[in-house]
């Protein structure tokens, strides 16, 4: 079994994508300024490409180990000592991957791994950090949302993508 760069690369996506839409006026762009204590002009500032940039590159780090996370069949994989160890795993490896390797690798079981990672991952992190810096709820959940979404998708992404 071997990572699917592409999935990787397009589910590294999303998190441009989501959040242009996720964070725009039309949705919570206006509460998550107002809870930033942004304005436009401050958005207005920086470098845009070392932003998006930056943004879609730690995108790809986090996708090459969410697939890891959504994908059951890396757990055997991972037991026998990586990809380089397929030739000489035992015949129970093999009868294994026969049997259940591709069991649970379509897009609904990769979005349910994405919506519980968010929700168990990301909400827990947001708002460890939030409470600590005395960011309101609303902030907490704008971003937690984002990332429950974003993840969910990432990770539909990531195991149907086969």
């Amino acid at each position: 079994m071997e990572m699917n760069f592409i999935a990787i690369l397009v589910a590294a996506s999303t998190t441009l994508v989501v959040g242009s839409i996720w964070y725009s006026p039309i949705l919570f762009g206006n509460a998550w300024m107002k809870e930033t204590g942004l304005t436009e002009e401050d958005l207005k500032k920086g470098s845009m490409l070392k932003i998006f940039g930056l943004t879609y590159l730690f995108s790809v780090f986090f996708a090459l180990i969410f697939q890891v996370l959504c994908i059951h069949q890396f757990g055997p994989l991972g037991m026998i000592g990586g990809p380089d160890m397929i030739e000489s795993a035992k015949p129970s490896y093999g009868a294994f991957m026969a049997d259940y390797g591709d069991v649970f690798r379509t897009f609904k079981h990769g979005a349910l791994h994405g919506f519980m990672s968010g929700l168990f991952l990301a909400f827990p992190f947001i708002a460890i950090n939030g409470l600590f810096e005395r960011k309101s709820w609303k902030y907490i959940f704008i971003h937690t949302g984002y990332w429950v979404v974003t993840m969910t998708i990432m990770g539909a992404i990531l195991c149907g993508w086969v």
